[in-house]
C-alpha cells in the first residue's frame, strides 16, 4: 500500500469515526469463508456496517479524530474489524446472537456516544444499551398513560353515575 493510499485510508476511517457515535471494534479472526459470509449477512440486516482493517490506520485515524477514544488504542493488537451501527445496542446484539453459533467474533471493545467499553465482558452491558428510538417509545408511553388512565376513570365513572341516577329512577317509578 503506498503512502497515499494509506493517508487516504486513513482520513476515511477519520470521517466515519467522526461521522458515527456507535462504533465496536471485534475480533474475527479464525472464522471461516461461510461463518464470515453469515456474520456480515447479520450485520446488514441488522443495519451494521463491519469492515476488517489495519490496526495502525485506524489508530492514526483515532488520533486524528475530535473524539476520546481513551483505552480502545490499547486493544488494536490482532485482527481487528470495524462494526458501525446507528443504534447503539445492534452489534453488541450481531454479536450475541452470532455467538450462540460459533464463539467468535470476540468483542474488543465499544465506543458508544461518548463512553468507552472495553473487554468481551462487557457484552451484556452493551446489549442493555436501549437506542434513542425505544427511549422515545417509553418516554411517549409514560407521559401517554396518566392521560389514558384520567380518561378511563371519567369514562368509567360516568357510567357508573348514569347507571346510579338509572337506576334510583327506576325504584322511585
Amino acid at each position: 500500500m503506498t503512502r497515499e493510499e494509506k493517508s487516504q485510508v486513513i482520513s476515511d476511517l477519520t470521517a466515519q469515526l467522526g461521522d458515527n457515535a456507535n462504533i465496536y471494534l471485534a475480533d474475527i479472526s479464525g472464522l471461516d469463508a461461510g461463518a464470515t459470509s453469515n456474520l456480515r449477512r447479520a450485520c446488514f440486516k441488522a443495519g451494521v456496517k463491519l469492515a476488517v482493517v489495519k490496526n495502525t490506520l485506524l489508530a492514526k485515524a483515532m488520533e486524528s479524530s475530535d473524539k476520546d477514544f481513551g483505552e480502545l488504542t490499547e486493544v488494536l493488537k490482532g485482527n481487528t474489524s470495524i462494526m458501525i451501527a446507528e443504534a447503539g445496542n445492534a452489534p453488541a446484539k450481531v454479536i450475541k446472537e452470532f455467538r450462540k453459533k460459533s464463539e467468535k467474533p470476540l468483542l474488543k471493545g465499544a465506543y458508544i456516544e461518548e463512553a468507552v467499553y472495553v473487554g468481551d465482558d462487557q457484552l451484556d452491558k452493551l446489549v442493555e444499551i436501549k437506542s434513542k428510538d425505544e427511549l422515545l417509545g417509553e418516554i411517549i408511553g409514560l407521559l401517554q398513560s396518566p392521560a389514558k388512565n384520567v380518561i378511563s376513570a371519567l369514562k368509567s365513572g360516568g357510567s357508573t353515575l348514569s347507571g346510579l341516577v338509572k337506576t334510583l329512577s327506576e325504584r322511585e317509578g
